[in-house]
């Protein structure tokens, strides 16, 4: 039997969701356009890319110098996966001809030994895999991988990736135990992910073995960037790696012993990404066990509420527990990409649905809000609270930005977002030698094999409005239905009758000899939800959510100083229409609040406040900045 869930592909799903059909439909028709532009230098006044320029120049076909960070390769990797998947799911065949020509020019700057990195092969030809720790060259060659895997699938060309099996198998033989080998570890994790993903479609185990050595050998005694620091002399890249925290890498002790989730929140989600993978194919409980270990630390006492992740706007990483700021947080989106891929592979592992709670509150929240309604504006930070006079350069909120930005100098933020969207299939549906498994309630249709049988369905979804889906099936199937939480008293029918199916695992168990209808109702209403105590930002505090999504208010609907308002969680909220300039025709939600207010004539003085009522409306936080700018806050005070 196969090991875990396959995740449907491209060809086998259309998505006709009005909220995420549009951002899928967009990728292909708007986002790929911008950024092969941004990767030309050509959006005026965008920050400057020069990623194709580093190629030819790599390639030899240029003169120059290299311009951006060490690891700039990967946008046009990931630009390429996003162009692969638009083409799987025949959505754009645009861009076909430029793929083919960007991977003839990346075929181009690979050395004669494999190797592929255009700043080493410039800057520092002879300093390959002396900087594992900041060099970012196993990073780099994981987006690599991953487009080559992704564009073979797509459209059966092997150009890209025979190009990136050369480079993995120079890894292959560079790195691992035996004497003469490197014995070191990337520093950014994302390669360990991309060569299981290799192994699974080359059926090459050494890809595999080399993924695993790269995990087992994470934090072993003697340190090996302790090691790699002492003999740099000082020699490094980033300035603010100076006096190294091995947690900030999640290099402090062996994976498979950690149990509290440490350091930079995207290398943190990338390496639990990779042990959950390597957990599975290799039957591994003990790396289950962390796995498992990890996941509680980071959605139980880490996580913010949009499914968020990273406290510190200082090196982009987790703090501690419950420390869940809402105005200077990280949150970066990369980071929820990687929960969402975390979240993934965990319910692969186990066959437990509910990990997939956190995913599709990441999807929902800061995946969605990472880029702007119309693709051509991206948040690399996703604050819970934003006040933008505050907003300043050379402050401790600097790196919060209260407008979506055209592009970044470090841009890892919007091509994943491109390739996490344009391949969003693989996060609704799922299937193993038994069934297939719906994770996400976002209509589409799917077609696909189950134990060697076609199986069909369409899935009409309407949670927001009517807390309803509907699935018709076409012949016999096996159904597994994820049950979220937000959906404590789930009522079935099934062809019009009401049933109670067998639910193992939070998941509702079909198995159908013939087409049918089964409908899902959910008495789906706002809810207004309190932080743990121990979240000292949110005390006294409460949010609103309507299903997985959050809702937040915005200065363009409510006025200024939103922190003055606040609330009586047993009021009524009621749902009104939606934002028509906006996608998804997503409710706004309404509900009576109060201010408070009191006239000083100067800084401090007497506290007389006087309270007004006020009416408020609540728009969903994935939509949020794409009217007119200005304060948005999504915990409001509790009035007691």
């Amino acid at each position: 039997m196969k090991k875990g869930y396959r995740p449907l592909n491209n060809r086998e799903i259309n998505i006709t969701d009005k909220l995420f059909g549009h951002y899928v439909d967009m990728v292909a028709e708007v986002v790929l356009p911008y950024q092969w532009n941004i990767l030309n230098d050509r959006v005026e006044g965008a920050e400057r890319s020069h990623c194709l320029e580093n190629f030819r120049i790599a390639a030899g076909e240029k003169t120059g110098e290299f311009y951006g960070t060490v690891f700039q390769d990967t946008d046009v990797y990931k630009w390429l996966e996003a162009v692969a998947y638009c083409m799987e799911s025949g959505k754009d065949g645009r861009f076909s001809f430029l793929a083919d020509e960007v991977i003839d020019l990346i075929a181009r700057a690979q050395q004669p030994d494999g190797y592929l990195n255009t700043y080493y092969t410039i800057v520092k030809p002879e300093g390959r895999w002396t900087n594992l720790l900041e060099g970012h060259e196993l990073y780099s060659a994981g987006y690599l991988i991953e487009a080559a895997v992704a564009y073979f699938n797509a459209t059966g060309k092997r150009r890209l990736l025979d190009v990136a099996i050369r480079f993995a198998d120079l890894i292959s033989v560079t790195f691992g135990p035996r004497e003469g080998q490197k014995h070191g570890y990337p520093g950014h994790q994302e390669i360990e992910l991309a060569l299981v993903r290799l192994y699974r479609v080359t059926g090459e185990k050494k890809y595999l073995d080399t993924a695993r050595y790269f995990i087992d050998q994470r934090g072993r005694e003697p340190n090996y960037f302790l090691s790699e620091i002492a003999n740099r002399n000082g020699d490094g890249i980033f300035p603010e790696f100076r006096n190294y925290d091995l947690k900030y890498s999640q290099a402090h002790v062996p994976p498979v012993k950690q149990r509290s989730i440490e350091g930079h929140a995207v290398r943190a989600m990338y390496l639990c990404s990779a042990m959950a993978d390597l957990a599975l194919e290799c039957d591994d409980e003990a790396l289950k066990e962390a796995c498992v270990a990890l996941w509680e630390s980071t959605t139980e006492r880490r996580m913010f509420i949009t499914g968020g992740l990273g406290s510190s706007g200082h090196l982009e990483r987790f703090t501690t527990d419950y420390d869940l700021p809402n105005d200077r947080t990280y949150c970066e989106t990369c980071a929820s990409v990687g929960l969402m891929m975390f979240g993934q592979r965990m319910a692969s592992l186990t066959g437990d649905a509910e990990y997939y709670e956190a995913v599709e509150r990441a999807l929902c929240n800061t995946v969605l809000a990472g880029i702007n309604s119309d693709g051509l504006k991206y948040f690399y930070v996703n604050p819970l609270e934003v006040w933008p006079a505050v907003c300043l350069p050379a402050t401790s909120l600097a790196h919060v930005k209260p407008v979506r930005q055209e592009w970044f100098s470090v841009a890892c933020c919007p091509t994943n977002v491109a390739r996490t969207l344009s391949s969003l299939g693989q996060y609704i549906y799922a299937a193993d030698d038994e069934a297939l498994y719906i994770h996400q309630f976002i209509s589409s249709q799917a077609k696909t094999e189950v134990d060697g049988q076609p199986v069909s369905l369409s899935m009409e979804a309407d949670i927001l409005r009517t807390g309803r889906v509907s699935i018709r099936t076409d012949g016999p199937i096996r159904l597994r239905l994820r049950i979220p939480r937000y959906a404590d008293q789930p009522a079935f029918t099934l062809n019009g009758e009401p049933v109670e199916p067998l639910i193992v695992q939070k998941y509702a168990r079909f198995d159908l000899q013939s087409s049918a209808e089964i409908v899902l109702s959910i008495d789906l209403k706002p809810r207004w939800v309190a932080a743990d105590e121990r979240v000292r930002a949110d005390a006294g505090k409460a949010a609103l959510m309507l299903g997985p999504f959050v809702y937040c208010l915005e200065e363009t609907d409510n006025g200024e100083n939103l922190t003055a308002v606040s609330i009586l969680p047993e009021a009524e909220v009621q749902p009104s229409s939606g934002l028509a300039e906006l996608p998804g025709d997503m409710p706004r939600l309404e509900y009576k609040g109060y201010r408070v207010s009191h006239n000083l004539d100067a800084l401090y003085g007497q506290p007389l406040y006087e309270v007004k009522d006020v009416r408020l409306a609540a728009v969903p936080y994935c939509l949020w900045c794409n009217r007119t700018p200005g304060e948005m806050l999504i915990w409001q005070r509790v009035r007691f």
